[in-house]
């Protein structure tokens, strides 16, 4: 009498080659687990790098606002005499090669005043933040604000 082997073999190696529904939710689990740790530090980055280019700008608006004032004896009116030639300007020339004034990575505008309330000598120039308020602890600011 021959014992059919074959089929039994096959039945059982269909079986060892899938997942169990345990082996999977534990699977998922640990990957929901990595998830939850590793999410956090990369928006952390996302942030850091937003207020490190707002500083930037802030740098360059900053740069372009005082060679307009070194050729034209004063400071303008509002950033976009940083591209377009105000009527009152002797000397312009276009001091930021952009057709706008960006906007803040949070896309809200840049906030220059002059004379400036915090610099009374020169300009105040700020974005707003995070918030996209004026007035918080997230507003980056070309002043010393004392924190």
């Amino acid at each position: 009498m021959k014992i059919n082997t074959t089929n039994n073999h096959r039945t059982r190696s269909l079986r060892a080659a899938g997942f169990t529904l345990i082996e999977l939710l534990l699977v998922l689990a640990i990957l929901a687990i990595l998830a939850a740790i590793v999410v956090p530090k990369f928006s952390g980055i996302q942030g850091t790098a937003q207020v490190k280019a707002t500083k930037a700008q802030l740098s360059t608006f900053a740069t372009s606002l005082d060679m307009f004032e070194v050729d034209n004896g004063h400071y303008q009116k509002s950033l976009n005499d940083l591209i377009i030639k105000p009527r009152d300007a002797t000397n312009w020339r276009k001091y930021l090669d952009a057709d706008t004034i960006p906007l803040d990575p949070w896309q809200h505008p840049y906030i220059y005043t002059f004379p400036g309330k915090h610099r009374a000598d020169s300009y105040d120039l700020s974005s707003m933040g995070p918030d996209g308020r004026v007035g918080g602890d997230d507003d980056i600011v070309n002043w010393t604000t004392g924190k």
